[in-house]
C-alpha cells in the first residue's frame, strides 16, 4: 500500500510540474509563437483534474521495469498518458486526431510537457524512498 501512495503522490507532483510548464509556455506565449491554441488560466478548476489524473497515472509506476534506471522508466511510462490525449481526449473534443485543430505542433507540445511528468514523477519517487 506505500508503494502505491508514493506512486500516486509522486504522480500528482509530476502533473504539478508538467501543468506549470504548459501554463508557463503558454502565458510567455511560447505556445502561440509555434501556432498551438494553448494558453490556460492557472487555476485551481484546471489543475485539480490534472494533479488528479496525473496522480492515477503515477499508479503505472508499479509495472516491474527497468527499477534501475528510473528517469528511462518515467519517459517511457508517460507515452501512456500521452497516447491517450492524442487519440481519445483531443478527438472527443472535437480537437482532431492529435489535437491538430489546436495546431499543428501541439502533438510535439504534449510529447514533451508529458516527458516532464514523466521524468519528475520518476524522480519523485526515487527521491522518496
Amino acid at each position: 500500500m506505500k508503494k502505491l501512495l508514493v506512486f500516486f503522490a509522486a504522480g500528482c507532483v509530476g502533473a504539478l510540474a508538467n501543468s506549470l510548464a504548459i501554463w508557463l509556455l503558454g502565458d510567455q506565449g511560447i505556445t502561440a509563437r509555434f501556432g498551438i491554441a494553448i494558453a490556460p488560466n492557472l487555476s485551481p478548476n484546471w489543475l485539480y483534474p490534472r494533479i488528479v489524473w496525473g496522480g492515477i497515472w503515477g499508479l503505472l509506476f508499479i509495472l516491474p521495469m527497468l527499477a534501475s534506471r528510473p528517469l528511462s522508466k518515467g519517459l517511457l511510462l508517460s507515452l501512456a498518458p500521452t497516447a491517450v490525449q492524442l487519440l481519445v481526449i483531443f478527438p472527443q473534443a472535437h480537437k482532431g486526431l492529435g489535437g491538430v485543430e489546436l495546431g499543428t505542433y501541439t502533438p510535439i507540445l504534449v510529447l514533451i510537457a508529458n516527458g516532464v511528468w514523466g521524468a519528475v514523477t520518476a524522480l519523485t519517487i526515487r527521491y522518496a524512498r
